[in-house]
């Protein structure tokens, strides 16, 4: 589907990317915070992300509530169930890097609830932080992309709906053509400095206080 490309794979990007700062500068000022114990695997982590230049809060037990100015977040899956964290899949929440020690069918299910973007396994190295770091980042931009795209093109679909029952309402009420009543909320939209939706969710609201009342039919409803 066009605009739906993957991070860096058009020639906008590309263009972009070449007048601008690398992908590492931006790492300086990210803030990142760490939910892991205080232990060797801990202290490494939270050492190579501070010589990369992040911004690091560490933390444990897992907080109840993400703090505010985040922009990662390395989480150790094992020892911290979703359910113990409600702000896990949240749209508005940073990418999501999972620690992890071993594999089971368990903590598979874990990880797949979690939402993370990337993996890091234990003993910690400092070799490859870097690089997933980099790119859970471009992947949880992406995601959060995609959701605007998603929830705009949700409310396009529900205004054509609202206006498409707006326009029977008025063919019904008034013996219209759908042409004609389609013009008689495109002028009052235009009259009102309101978009045709707006007008449209104004005159079915009104037809459903009617309705209620006894006055006039219930509007029209769509098919999916």
């Amino acid at each position: 589907m066009a605009g739906l490309d993957r991070p860096g794979r058009t020639g906008g990007d590309r263009g972009s990317r070449a007048g601008s700062a690398g992908p590492v500068d931006h790492l300086r000022s990210t803030r990142v915070l760490v939910v892991h114990p205080s232990d060797a695997d801990g202290e490494v982590l939270v050492r190579q992300l501070r010589r990369i230049g992040c911004q690091v809060r560490s933390v444990w037990p897992p907080p109840s509530k993400l703090p505010e100015e985040t922009d990662a977040v390395f989480l150790l899956v094992e020892r911290a169930g979703s359910e113990a964290l409600p702000w896990l899949q949240s749209e508005s929440d940073p990418p999501l890097i999972a620690v992890v020690e071993y594999e089971n069918p368990t903590l598979l299910k874990g990880l797949l609830d979690s939402g993370a973007v990337a993996v890091v396994n234990k003993p910690i190295r400092a070799t490859g932080l870097l690089s997933t770091l980099v790119l859970a980042r471009a992947l949880g931009a992406y995601d959060r992309r995609m959701q605007a795209k998603i929830r705009k093109l949700e409310d396009q679909l529900r205004t054509r709906r609202e206006v498409e029952r707006a326009t029977r309402l008025l063919m019904q009420l008034k013996g219209m053509t759908e042409a004609e009543a389609y013009e008689l909320m495109r002028a009052q939209a235009t009259r009102s400095r309101l978009s045709l939706g707006e007008v449209a969710a104004l005159i079915l609201g009104a037809s459903d206080v009617l309705g209620d009342m006894g006055l006039l039919e219930p509007a029209p409803s769509t098919s999916n």
